[in-house]
């Protein structure tokens, strides 16, 4: 949605200061494009609503691992929560610090542990039991230190969410359940080589309350007490964003304060993701055609599934709107299609815009910042798109990543 950072000035549409038709001169479309500015906001309003308890924020590099951003985020003092071995190359990359990096996934491989390790990666979050034993035998081969651990408990709590994005229930592959959790901890001593500082949980994005979360840090605190050393608990990510006008979500102050109670005494870690750039990017895209079908008018625009998967994979629903401001015209409802030949490469349905919309005219589809370019794919042989960031002034902006071509897609084939 329109915001601070997104929003029409002098009618036409501006990331910040930056006019998108100046960008598209030069980009074309389709092409992301992100504010530093509103990113680098969010996080600190993220910062300021959990003050109380001084929490050490790890941006979750899943959502959006640009390394403009990536480095922006962590200039600007965020550690980062990586779930691969690429994704802490890539924070190395940015200027983390490895001791402010922390390494989660519910499958990670012996080389990416042994990555992990030798590089000092401050935190792994343990979602296996046999996970415990991997990191003691390298840890011991590495003559280091005994490794950070917080396990990962999965405390059985259904979040109010998309059931895609819920990690918490019990029947969910994320996390060790309560009874796992207590049996690890008895048995500490079987593990020389690790440190047990602390117990994550995360149990899901998008969360549309508090509810749930307040179950999940209430267990963690119970499983803790016995053991005054682990004074660390993560609470993950979860922070929502609204993605239309009419969709009731908590403040974040509110989401905080409702938490804060249950998290005095420990060492907080927070792992925001979509919160922190999710509404701080968009995808701006071009009509190819204007088609009639039965009822249905539709529009298919040089945009697709392959660029933004999350209507096709969630059902998930992001506002759409013209490059220049609508005024008292006649609006339509259309069907917001790409290119891609699958039925589900729907971008937007029942969209109203104004009534007059053409091939060649310029579409922004809003709060694509999270989980829109992180999850693009070569899905029939398209390129994927480049990659505009606008800096933290507001009135400058850079390609960060160019348009790829046809022979990137062709590039490690032998």
């Amino acid at each position: 949605m329109l915001n601070d950072s997104i929003q029409y000035q002098s009618g036409i549409l501006c990331c910040d200061s930056v006019a998108l038709k100046d960008i598209l001169i030069q980009t074309g479309t389709p092409v992301y494009i992100y504010s530093l500015k509103r990113a680098l906001s969010n996080l600190e309003r993220i910062r300021q609503a959990f003050a109380a308890v001084h929490p050490h924020i790890h941006y979750s590099a899943k959502a959006n691992a640009n390394l403009a951003v990536l480095g922006a985020l962590v200039q600007a003092g965020a550690g980062v929560d990586a779930v691969s071995a690429g994704e802490i190359h890539r924070a190395f990359l940015a200027g983390a610090d490895p001791a402010d990096i922390v390494f989660a996934g519910v499958g990670k491989t012996p080389n990416e542990l042994g990555y992990a390790l030798e590089h000092g990666v401050g935190w792994i979050n343990v979602e296996n039991v046999g996970e415990l034993q991997i990191i003691n035998d390298i840890v011991a081969g590495l003559g280091r230190t005994p490794a950070r651990v917080a396990l990962r408990l999965n405390p059985d709590v259904s979040a109010n969410t998309h059931h895609h994005i819920a990690t918490g229930h019990g029947t969910a592959k994320f996390g060790l359940s309560a009874e796992v959790v207590r049996g690890v901890l008895k048995q500490q001593a079987d593990y020389p080589h690790i440190r047990f500082d602390g117990l994550h949980i995360h149990i899901g994005s998008q969360l549309h309350d508090s509810r749930a979360t307040r179950q999940a840090v209430q267990l963690a605190r119970e499983l803790m007490a016995p053991y005054p050393d682990i004074r660390t608990l993560n609470i993950g990510g979860g922070l929502p964003v609204a993605y239309s006008p009419d969709e009731t979500i908590p403040d974040w102050n509110d989401f905080a304060s409702d938490l804060l109670s249950l998290l005095e005494g420990c060492e907080v870690i927070l792992e925001p993701g979509r919160s922190i750039i999710a509404d701080a990017g968009l995808l701006a895209t071009s009509v190819l055609y204007r088609k009639q079908q039965n009822e249905h008018t539709l529009l298919i625009t040089d945009s697709s599934m392959a660029e933004l998967i999350r209507p096709a994979l969630y059902e998930a629903h992001h506002e759409i709107v013209p490059l220049f401001q609508p005024t008292e015209k006649d609006s339509l409802s259309y069907e917001i299609v790409g290119p891609v030949c699958e039925s589900s490469d729907v971008l937007g349905h029942n969209v109203s815009l104004p009534d007059d919309l053409r091939a060649g005219d310029v579409l922004a589809i809003l709060t694509a910042g999270a989980y829109g370019m992180a999850m693009a794919s070569n899905y029939n042989q398209r390129v994927r798109p480049p990659e505009v960031v606008v800096s933290e002034d507001g009135k400058s902006w850079f390609i960060a990543r160019r348009r790829e071509t046809w022979d990137d897609l062709l590039r490690t084939e032998l």
